[in-house]
């Protein structure tokens, strides 16, 4: 079953329990439009490639298509299709109103030059445009993209379109129109979120939790940040070059200054502001995801935990802070061991919701402080962990079939045609 189809098989499932009339059920199962093209990038050298692209826009009942755009080698058609349905989800679950949407570019960016990355961010912009507004389709960076990404292409739709509309991307660097608070708001979110479920799940003092996090990019280092910040035990870190962990509370602050010097996380046991450079606390991220730990946050890619590994899982919470990190096969089998999962489209939905609002910002030709955003930012996780909560406590369901349920209502309820 390809990534799109499970997304569909648990919109129908819940939509089915919930008594969705047919019609919208139907409209469900498919993307309303996947635009596929091919960008022209003039290489350095002279020469020119052809790299595949897309951009799906799943839903747009609750306002406009809204998801990011990724530069990947493993990019496709199918995994596009699949994000903007979570998008729509996700921007559903939280309240914010927008519809789903995603994009990306089969490439390995590393391997191009700058000049070539700013070519093939304003060749997207240029095949892109002709399909979308800032009312009706709003991008914004995913992986391996960013507020430089998004500059390029902010410029480059003004270009064309002749007036320069800055509402037209999110995720910008703040010279461009952006946001504070944008760069940490998915780990701001996700350590909300990480506290709400302490508190309903583990119901003890964040000094007497201990946390392991897959993954130390910008999410990664941020909730780990937070979360120090507020007394919890950060017992292990991750890049994609390996694992860190002892018997030690890990000081993130010190290990992002010693990642950043070094090039890689393991290596850099950071206790306090000593960092241990000897390796000899490195694990593999295989061993990082088994460890025995109150919360794991996977913050890396998609399906980390597998029907493989599922099984040897420890962890009493998790909290998906990566898109799908846990594979359709193998969340039964952890939710089968006890193990409580708050789902991607409610602990990450973070970065939307600031997203919009820079959206609005940019719409109102307002600017607002960091303190402003991370304070609505917060009031809306927390709102949101409970509703979803409440929902899960009161059909005696999983947390994720919990948000879908919620999601699926608002967005059934725009389309217009009532359950039945």
């Amino acid at each position: 079953m390809s990534l799109f189809e499970s997304t569909i098989k648990k919109i129908e499932s819940v939509a089915q329990r919930l008594r969705v009339h047919p019609n919208i059920i139907e409209q469900l199962k498919y993307a309303q439009r996947v635009i596929e093209f091919n960008i022209p990038l003039s290489m350095d050298d002279g020469t020119v490639r052809m790299i595949p692209a897309w951009r799906s826009q799943y839903n747009n009942a609750c306002g406009p298509y809204k998801g990011g755009i990724r530069f990947h080698e493993s990019v496709n058609k199918d995994e596009v299709m699949a994000l903007s349905a979570w998008m729509a989800i996700k921007c559903a679950v939280v309240g914010v109103p927008f519809g789903g949407g995603k994009g990306g570019a089969k490439i390995t960016p590393k391997e191009l030059s700058k000049k070539e990355l700013e070519r093939l961010a304003r060749g997207y912009m240029r095949m892109l445009a002709p399909s979308i507004t800032s009312d009706t389709d709003i991008p914004a960076p995913d992986v391996n993209t960013n507020a430089i990404i998004m500059g390029w292409m902010v410029d480059e739709y003004g270009k064309i379109s002749g007036k320069r509309d800055a509402a037209i991307v999110t995720g910008k660097a703040i010279k461009d129109g952006g946001s504070e608070g944008r760069e940490a708001a998915t780990g701001y979110g996700g350590a909300v979120t990480v506290n709400q479920a302490a508190k309903h799940i583990l119901k003890k003092s964040p000094k007497d939790i201990t946390v392991a996090i897959q993954g130390f990019g910008n999410v990664g280092s941020f909730v780990a940040k937070f979360l120090f910040d507020k007394g919890y035990k950060i017992v292990s870190l991750s890049d994609h070059h390996g694992a860190l962990a002892g018997t030690q509370e890990l000081n993130p602050y010190a290990v992002k200054k010693c990642a950043d010097e070094k090039g890689f996380v393991a290596g850099c046991y950071c206790v306090g502001d000593v960092c241990d450079y000897s390796e000899k606390n490195r694990i593999t991220i295989a061993e990082q995801l088994e460890s025995n730990v109150d919360i794991l946050i996977p913050a890396a890619m998609e399906s980390q935990i597998t029907e493989d590994n599922a099984r040897r899982i420890r962890a009493k919470v998790i909290v998906e802070l990566a898109n799908g990190p846990i594979s359709p096969s193998a969340e039964p089998i952890l939710l089968k061991n006890g193990i409580t999962i708050v789902p991607d489209v409610l602990a990450n939905a973070g970065g939307v919701a600031v997203s919009y609002y820079e959206w609005l910002q940019n719409k109102k030709k307002e600017r607002w402080t960091e303190k402003k955003v991370l304070g609505k930012l917060e009031k809306l996780m927390i709102k949101s962990f409970d509703e979803v909560w409440e929902e899960a406590k009161s059909k005696k369901i999983d947390l994720r079939t919990a948000a879908y349920s919620l999601a699926i209502q608002k967005i059934a309820k725009k389309m217009k045609v009532k359950p039945k």
